[in-house]
């Protein structure tokens, strides 16, 4: 029941995590992805079967914890009417998403523990909700294609490093599988700075 639970928090927490760079983009002005009908939060149009599904479920039997991505938004950046910035926001706005739920949830674990009234299993389900969405908003952080980081980083590179940029677009998913199933410190390194900051928001210090 527990990796059921923790399955079924790491998919809501992706869905919020896409529906927020469709629901974005559609404020800019760009529709592509509510008329392909991904303003949704049913799992089924979101997720990817590598990234939603094996991956997750290989890391949480592995490390107690998972991670994973859906099927990108599709997005029209020409559509925006912020064209300098557009992109920048859109991309911003899933690890936004996922920072808000952690700090929703973070905030009311860190007064119940004041008031030193909430149950164990509470605890720990609350728990991994904040872990689950800090870590989504931390590693998808990371300036990686496809990863939003990696817009982040595209919005500022000058154009005389456009070089960086063909490369990481040609070969980015292949390195961050590379980090992913071969170096062991990536992870350890990743859930460091989440245990941290979730330590830091909760009140007490948490570990993955």
């Amino acid at each position: 029941m527990e990796i059921l639970f923790q399955i079924i928090v790491l998919v809501f927490s992706i869905v919020i995590h896409e529906v927020s760079h469709g629901t974005v983009a559609n404020y800019l002005g760009d529709p592509t992805a509510k008329y392909a009908g991904r303003l949704t939060l049913n799992p089924l149009k979101h997720l990817d079967p590598i990234g939603s599904v094996v991956v997750p479920i290989f890391l949480i039997l592995m490390t107690g914890t998972g991670i994973g991505w859906a099927k990108p938004v599709p997005i029209n950046p020409h559509n925006f009417r912020d064209q300098k910035y557009g992109s920048l926001k859109v991309a911003l706005a899933g690890p936004g998403a996922n920072l808000g739920i952690a700090l929703i949830f973070g905030l009311i674990l860190r007064f119940a523990l004041l008031l030193d009234f909430i149950p164990n299993n509470l605890y720990a389900a609350f728990s991994f909700i904040v872990i689950i969405n800090m870590l989504l908003a931390i590693f998808n952080l990371i300036p990686i294609p496809p990863l939003d980081g990696s817009h982040v980083l595209f919005a500022f590179l000058p154009y005389s490093m456009q070089k960086i940029k063909m490369f990481l677009s040609q070969f980015g998913v292949f390195i961050l599988i590379f980090l992913i199933f071969f170096f062991p410190w990536f992870f350890s390194f990743l859930f460091y700075i989440v245990s941290w900051v979730s330590s830091l928001i909760i009140g007490t210090p948490l570990t993955i």
